[in-house]
């Protein structure tokens, strides 16, 4: 099979959150990033939703990359011993080599760690240092509070945007993995200039 993504970061959670439909997404993610030989890149950790992704793509023979640090290692053990673990220094450090070994990012549920992860790239895409595509698996709508905050933002004049933020950042709102996988696949939100 031949895409152009070649691999993808996915930003979770190291919780399983209250619905049970995160983990199922966050497993099927994983599944399917697998069985379509992509890359997953993930932040290293055994735990949540970050867990349930990393081990469904090595039980399907995926090749999964880690990036973590010290500090978090030890409050979050690595996910399989047949997981590559890079340890760097930092959260940003973390940030900046999930970044450069991603072709797109795949935003899951999750907490403040996932939002600064997701707003991260988007101000990259801002200033015009990124144009690599950020997909949201709006699972059971937990992201659409996310959407009403940005559309808040352009319509109080802090976003400038030609129409909807969606149109200026290269940004798009998937619903069910299935979804997510088909629009990594065809790969037509790739740009190559910003």
């Amino acid at each position: 099979m031949n895409h152009k993504i070649k691999s993808v970061a996915v930003y979770c959670g190291h919780q399983f959150g209250n619905n049970p439909e995160y983990a199922r997404a966050a497993r099927k993610v994983g599944e399917l990033l697998a069985k379509n030989k992509m890359t997953l890149v993930f932040g290293g950790g055994n735990v949540g939703l970050m867990g349930a992704v990393s081990r469904a793509a090595l039980e399907n023979g995926g090749n999964v990359i880690g990036i973590s640090t010290e500090h978090v290692i030890s409050i979050q053990e690595p996910a399989h011993r047949d997981t590559n673990i890079k340890i760097v220094e930092g959260l940003s450090a973390r940030k900046e080599e999930m970044f450069d070994l991603s072709d797109a990012f795949v935003i899951l549920p999750g907490g403040i760690g996932t939002l600064d992860e997701m707003t991260d790239i988007l101000t990259k895409q801002q200033v015009g240092e990124s144009c690599k595509p950020i997909y949201i698996l709006n699972t059971a709508k937990y992201w659409e509070i996310f959407g009403q905050i940005m559309t808040h933002m352009q319509e109080e004049g802090f976003i400038n945007c030609e129409k909807d933020y969606t149109f200026d950042y290269n940004l798009h709102v998937v619903n069910t993995p299935e979804e997510l996988i088909k629009k990594l696949l065809d790969g037509n939100d790739l740009v190559t200039t910003c």
